[in-house]
């Protein structure tokens, strides 16, 4: 794949490559971390110096579904050593996925200190670098968190319904089954999640994966990005646009492509996704 400079991105430097994060391991400024699907697979050897986040007990709220307030993001922040002049480099697997939505969190919090590791972890692994076992430990830090802003990237059930009554971007990131009310989960997970099979009604189905490069997990060119999204499905930067998926991962992937990739300014996460849509009383859907 291309150098990420020269691929186009309105944003390029919210990625890194593989050697890039080669060459920082050392830096005390940079935190590493890693944030999977499966929890198994930092304990089985990670990038040396990462930490975990995992996104079912480290960012979620275990009472309600909600994220973290204030008080547990600073003290996940702080437990990692993470401070606000630290630059926290997200990989992981499934094709970044979670790692983005790692990411989109963090930005709940005004945290912009943050990028992505081009490939996640399995180019780091098929380069055959350097992994391990060891977890490690770095000092508490003073990290003193804002108040979390839900307002600029994250949609809610309310405003997802404006945008169907208005006809409004929407953007169904899931697979064509799960689009189309065949499935009510991704194929080769168990079929569940919803009540109800489809999609919501005006919504475009871009499935997340379609961004990647499937032999490295690297992110596409912009052009090619451009293609999918613009020529393909008429979308434009200046679009008030809604993703959504099942419970919002695979869509704060494609939430990141379109805000930092393509540099759309109006991009948020409905992470509700169909988990809420499909199962609630009065809301319209589309088969």
């Amino acid at each position: 794949m291309s150098d990420i400079s020269s691929r186009g991105y309105i944003n390029s430097d919210v990625l890194v490559s593989t050697d890039w994060v080669a060459e920082n391991l050392s830096n005390e400024n940079i935190r590493i971390v890693e944030s999977n699907e499966d929890p198994l697979l930092y304990p089985s050897g990670h990038i040396p110096g990462a930490v975990q986040i995992d996104w079912t007990t480290d960012l979620n709220d275990q009472l309600i579904r909600d994220y973290l307030q204030k008080d547990g993001f600073e003290n996940l922040l702080r437990k990692n050593g993470i401070s606000e002049n630290t630059t926290v480099v997200f990989y992981g697997d499934k094709n970044n996925w979670w790692a983005c939505y790692a990411f989109w969190v963090f930005q709940l919090f005004g945290f912009t200190n943050a990028k992505i590791m081009d490939g996640g972890r399995l180019k780091w692994v098929n380069e055959n670098r350097d992994l391990t076992k060891d977890v490690p430990k770095y000092s508490e830090s003073d990290y003193k968190a804002p108040n979390r802003d839900d307002d600029k990237v994250r949609a809610f059930r309310d405003e997802v319904l404006g945008h169907v009554q208005t006809g409004l971007p929407l953007v169904d990131v899931r697979s064509p089954q799960e689009f189309t009310g065949e499935r009510l989960h991704m194929p080769d997970y168990p079929n569940e999640g919803a009540l109800r099979g489809g999609h919501i009604p005006g919504a475009v189905n871009v499935p997340w994966a379609t961004a990647i490069n499937t032999e490295d997990s690297t992110f596409k060119t912009a052009d090619e990005l451009k293609n999918i999204y613009e020529v393909e499905q008429h979308l434009q930067p200046e679009d008030d646009i809604i993703a959504y998926c099942r419970i919002g991962e695979r869509s704060s992937h494609t939430w990141f492509v379109l805000t930092y990739l393509l540099g759309y300014k109006n991009v948020k996460n409905y992470d509700g996704s169909w988990t809420e849509w499909g199962n609630l009383v009065g809301v319209p859907i589309a088969k």
